[in-house]
């Protein structure tokens, strides 16, 4: 019998599990029986793992990968299982990362929540295959037995990411990641005995997860324009509204320990901040790619003459091309990186942009504004957005008092 096209068709595979059947939560416990089964850090990442598991529940919005991080036996692979099994049921469960995206796109196709385990290091090949599962693509390859056909699949799923380290993170995966801190608990349990409470609770958790989802969805709230991930920062403002807590400050500055990463593990991005120190604010400079190159690698290189290290630009070409990649990165660092043509050729400017407010004279004397390229100095610009504030490392969040959320 052909279901009916008004009837939903539902698409099992073998990573589809059975959820259990919601249970009501009468006092506004359900949360908190979870996160007492986890071992976050702080509040704060409390507050970021629930606003997540909201948003795996709207498949319309583009969520951050948590990255679950934290020193060995900090129960970051229990975590992990348990937050998925909340959305994928009891079946779901971490896996290694594929060895090709062929595999990959397979397994991220086949079910809704892709939780890799254990990464220890990350290939520039899986970072952008990683970017494509949180923001969405589509994979098109010839259909087999056929000459002309094709087999396309379009895929956006939650990523789910754990490990201690994975050493060097990219530029563009920093903005779609969302670290999560675990710490090592003072008490162990069994295997056993932590999954049979984690059974016992899973309906309420999901029940009380749910009326959160209503209750934080009916909420206006406004969209933070300045973030990459904007259907998340407003999810997270309505969180805020909905629950009165600080999920909004608390992404925030997770981008921005992200960014610190990013740049401690790039000597490029901490060159290029050391020579922008020496820049007066407000005031830019202009060199074609390679003028750059120079300039850059004798600074690295310094009075003691250091080799240059692996992987340091050989060409003019490819500093710029890695300069576009750090862009969002040194913007948040008050360094504006810019490009354009002039009759003598192409040129990189570097630009640091005066601190953002409306009053930009100093002891009665107008101050420039940083110019755009093709434009008289002292002009307004036309094109640049104002720079990013540094936002506090630790925001502080509400204090739990009884229950973590009652509803």
């Amino acid at each position: 019998m052909q279901p009916l096209f008004s009837e939903v068709c539902w698409r099992r595979t073998q990573l589809t599990g059975e959820l259990p059947l919601p249970v009501k939560d009468t006092d506004g416990k359900g949360i908190d029986l979870l996160m007492r089964l986890c071992n976050f850090a702080n509040a704060e990442t409390e507050c970021l793992a629930v606003a997540w598991l909201i948003g795996c529940l709207g498949p319309s919005v583009p969520v951050p990968a948590p990255f679950l991080t934290g020193p060995q036996g900090a129960g970051k692979s229990t975590g992990g299982r348990m937050l998925t099994r909340i959305i994928e049921g009891m079946s779901g469960d971490l896996r290694r990362a594929p060895k090709d995206e062929e595999n990959l796109i397979a397994a991220v196709a086949a079910g809704w929540i892709t939780a890799l385990d254990n990464l220890s290091h990350m290939t520039p090949d899986l970072s952008d295959a990683m970017c494509c599962i949180v923001t969405g693509a589509e994979s098109v390859k010839r259909a087999l037995f056929t000459d002309g056909d094709v087999f396309r699949v379009d895929y956006r799923r939650p990523l789910l990411l754990t490990g201690i380290d994975v050493g060097v993170i990219r530029p563009d995966l920093a903005e779609r990641l969302l670290p999560l801190r675990l710490e090592r608990p003072r008490v162990r349990r069994t295997e056993a005995e932590l999954w049979a409470d984690y059974a016992e609770v899973l309906p309420v958790v999901l029940g009380s997860l749910l009326d959160l989802t209503v209750k934080v969805r009916a909420v206006e709230a406004e969209t933070p324009t300045d973030l990459r991930m904007a259907d998340f920062a407003h999810l997270c403002a309505q969180f805020d509204a909905a629950t009165g807590l600080g999920a909004l400050a608390a992404y925030r500055a997770s981008l921005d320990d992200l960014n610190d990463d990013v740049i401690e593990g790039d000597l490029l991005a901490q060159t290029v901040l050391r020579h922008a120190d020496t820049i007066e604010p407000g005031a830019a400079q202009q060199m074609t790619s390679t003028e750059w190159l120079s300039c850059l690698s004798r600074l690295y290189s310094g009075d003691e003459c250091r080799p240059l290290p692996k992987g340091w630009p050989t060409t003019g070409k490819v500093l710029s091309d890695r300069l576009k990649r750090l862009q969002p990165t040194l913007a948040a660092r008050g360094v504006l990186i810019d490009s354009g043509r002039t009759k003598a050729g192409r040129y990189l400017e570097m630009t640091r942009p005066l601190p953002p407010g409306p009053a930009r004279a100093i002891a009665g004397v107008l101050t420039p504004w940083p110019h755009a390229p093709g434009q008289a100095r002292g002009a307004p610009p036309a094109r640049r957005a104002p720079l990013a504030v540094r936002r506090p490392r630790r925001p502080k969040v509400a204090p739990r008092s009884g229950s973590f959320f009652a509803l």
